[in-house]
């Protein structure tokens, strides 16, 4: 996977590019070398994928040719996923298609577009013959296919960061714009010649008073259903940390869906769903914060207090059991019940049912946030009436589940000193836990070693050390809540 870091410009046919030379760090410029592109564009027959910003193509020619995968851009950062050459031309890779399941759900990919590009490319280089940024002037021919093909030409300039750093890509862009061209109208060629033969709908979006707490809600929902959506190719992927992204995306919106139930009605079959989704994420995501959580711990330890194979299984056996979750996560990220999820997100941002308290000001929703906390103090009322510790303890995950809604509420209006004080409850209970939990997987981990014959002194050293994690968290939750009440009660 390449991450790409650059910027378009539309400039006029007669455009001239400026001296770039004598930008900092630039020695000089080489090129520029032509090449002819042709490259044949693949979607949906409704453009799902154009719709959302993404690209995937069959190129020929240049220094890159293949298929190529854009997935949108993020803060500056645009990732494009690449495959060699196939012998058809017509049929998309079953790793890419794969990839963007979640935009087609099933529907067939055909080509819809073919862009014949003439560029030319200059390196700016430094003193040591470095690339530091590439320029592409493209000269384009794009068509849109059909029984009737649309025709445009135009002319566009890339600037693209190779191994220069942002500033010099800023200096750069600067340059260009003062020389005539101007930022591009378009994300991409093919979205420019799509529009341009009919305007692209855009993803689903609903139409909310402006300064309403139902622009609000929406604004959040639309925002956490966008980012579950952009971390699924990920996740199929097992990129770092994008299972565990996913699966807060879908807490957050099961969160935000119950706090606004008096904003949006009608959502309880949609919560159920994220909340197995959840659990599906879950199962990968718990395996990997416990591999690496027992991998620090017995870096911590003396060489002398680590016996028998322990290192190995706390390893190797639970990633193996990791890739069986994510096997697990691509089998349900194919199949019909997650593509109706996502389509009721879809339904959920262009169509919500939008109650009549939606319609009053966003500052209504303040209230929303002080019942959320009182839902935290009447959970942990509960838990300390308790008498028997064990059943006590138990009652205080209550609290933290209680404490992680009341954060999710708080960030979804904007009440961030709220939501740090919430997540300070749920972060010191949910240290705890952890703890409890690593102790039971090491218990089992202990007796299949066991039942091997394999020593287990370090499983017990290890359970030692997360049984006082565990009490020390519990240990330092009384002064926490103090802390915590006292600085709410004057936020509320």
């Amino acid at each position: 996977m390449a991450i790409e870091i650059e910027d378009k410009f539309d400039v006029p046919v007669d455009y001239e590019i400026p001296e770039l030379t004598d930008l900092p760090g630039i020695a000089e410029a080489v090129g520029p070398k032509t090449h002819q592109l042709v490259a044949l564009y693949f979607d949906t027959p409704d453009l799902r994928l154009a719709t959302r910003g993404i690209t995937l193509r069959r190129r020929r020619g240049g220094t890159d040719p293949g298929w190529h995968l854009k997935l949108p851009k993020a803060k500056g950062v645009r990732q494009e996923i690449t495959h060699p050459l196939t012998r058809s031309a017509k049929i998309v890779p079953s790793e890419l298609a794969e990839l963007v399941l979640a935009y087609t759900r099933g529907a067939p990919l055909a080509p819809i577009a073919e862009l014949d590009t003439r560029r030319a490319v200059t390196q700016l280089v430094n003193g040591a013959g470095v690339r530091l940024v590439e320029i592409a002037d493209d000269k384009v021919k794009g068509t849109v296919l059909g029984a009737e093909p649309h025709i445009e030409r135009w002319r566009e300039v890339e600037a693209e960061l190779i191994e220069g750093d942002e500033k010099l890509l800023r200096k750069t862009g600067k340059r260009l714009t003062r020389a005539g061209a101007a930022p591009a109208d378009s994300a991409s060629k093919l979205s420019r010649l799509l529009n341009a033969a009919a305007p692209l709908s855009g993803p689903p979006h609903a139409e909310t008073v402006p300064g309403s707490a139902g622009e609000v809600v929406m604004g959040y929902l639309s925002a956490q259903a966008g980012a579950l959506l952009s971390q699924d190719p990920r996740v199929r992927r097992a990129e770092e940390d994008a299972v565990h992204q996913m699966r807060v995306a879908s807490r957050r919106l099961r969160s935000a869906l119950k706090s606004f139930r008096t904003v949006v009605e009608g959502t309880e079959r949609l919560q159920a769903e994220l909340r197995w989704l959840g659990q599906v994420l879950g199962e990968a995501r718990d395996l990997e914060v416990v591999r690496e959580r027992f991998a620090r711990r017995l870096d911590s330890l003396d060489d002398a207090l680590i016996v028998g194979p322990v290192r190995a299984r706390l390893s190797s056996d639970l990633l193996d059991a990791e890739h069986e979750a994510y096997d697990r996560i691509r089998e349900v990220l194919g199949g019909e019940r997650y593509f109706a999820l996502l389509d009721a997100l879809d339904d959920l941002a262009g169509t919500p049912s939008l109650t009549k308290p939606a319609g009053k000001p966003a500052g209504t929703l303040d209230a929303l946030a002080a019942k959320s906390w009182r839902r935290v103090t009447r959970a942990y009322d509960r838990a300390q009436a308790i008498a028997d510790p064990v059943e006590r303890e138990h009652a205080m995950h209550d609290v933290r589940k209680a404490a992680k809604r009341a954060r999710y509420t708080a960030e979804a209006l904007g009440m961030n000193k709220l939501a740090k004080r919430a997540e300070s409850v749920q972060e010191v209970l949910g240290t705890h836990l952890d703890g409890v939990v690593a102790q039971g997987r090491l218990a089992a981990e202990a007796e299949t070693a066991r039942q091997s014959g394999e020593d287990t002194f370090t499983y017990g050293v290890l359970t030692g050390l997360e049984r006082a994690a565990a009490e020390r968290a519990y240990e330092e939750f009384p002064r926490v809540w103090a802390e915590t009440t006292e600085a709410v009660a004057k936020l509320l």
